[in-house]
């Protein structure tokens, strides 16, 4: 029981499953039951990246998109948390707002692409827009949701002890709603990404997106199957971040205390 409490606390026990896809992919395409053309093998992607890598396109795209992608994502994640803040703690701004904000929060962001290329065109403010229209929501819905599910009793308790607004908001309100702020931050993290695949196939001339187009259209599946990859890997860098938060600003939660 010891040793597998031990094997099972491994970090490298959440990485076995993808190893065993890809070992089990490369193994299934070597052996032909895959055609190249269909899906190319690991070590096909691999030596894309590296040739793609030596002339330095792979690092320019990887970056054109990260940094659309962050722009995009502080810009939603400020608009989503001052509305959700202004909306957890005034009433005014609850009833005059959220009945609105729920109802554009259903419309698919992602449907608005032809409005968007009229009103942005095709540059760089259409696809930080996308990006920030897609991350706000998240945001929002969970530091509305954060404040509003605070304990009413700890706040009656500040109240009594004299506490002035300001402190009651620092030292009950926020900390209490952090937990939800934090996921939604996570949950729009995913998002961030998401939008992004879409706005960088739509007359982008650099980013993953843009490399994901071109290599559709010489058929260049390596290269496709790249930018997948490194959308996931980004990804998972992101969500690891946004757990470093957690755990940085979540110490006095059980759940993030370190044993």
């Amino acid at each position: 029981m010891k040793l597998l409490k031990q094997w099972y606390s491994n970090q490298l026990v959440p990485w076995l499953l993808p190893i065993l896809a890809i070992v089990l992919w490369q193994l299934l395409g070597q052996s032909g039951l895959i055609s190249s053309s269909i899906l190319p093998t690991p070590l096909k992607v691999v030596d894309a990246a590296i040739k793609l890598t030596s002339s330095g396109k792979l690092q320019e795209h990887v970056w054109i998109s990260t940094q659309r992608a962050f722009i995009g994502f502080l810009i939603g994640g400020i608009i989503g948390f001052v509305l959700g803040l202004l909306n957890g703690t005034v009433k005014f701004f609850e009833r005059t707002t959220d009945t609105t904000m729920q109802m554009i929060r259903t419309i698919p962001h992602l449907a608005l692409i032809p409005l968007v290329i009229l009103w942005f065109g095709i540059g760089e403010s259409a696809k930080i827009f996308l990006v920030a229209l897609g991350v706000m929501f998240p945001v929002y819905i969970n530091t509305f949701s954060g404040i509003q599910n605070v304990d009413r009793k700890l706040i009656e308790m500040g109240t009594v002890y004299g506490l002035s607004k300001w402190s009651l908001f620092v030292n009950i309100i926020l900390p209490g709603a952090l937990s939800s702020i934090l996921v939604g931050s996570r949950y729009a993290l995913g998002v961030m990404w998401m939008s992004l695949i879409v706005a960088e196939t739509i007359g982008a001339d650099s980013g993953i997106g843009f490399m994901a187009t071109s290599a559709r259209e010489f058929m260049q599946m390596d290269i496709v199957v790249l930018t997948i990859v490194l959308y996931a890997i980004l990804g998972k860098l992101s969500d690891v971040v946004a757990k470093l938060f957690e755990r940085r600003f979540l110490k006095w939660n059980p759940v993030f205390r370190k044993n």
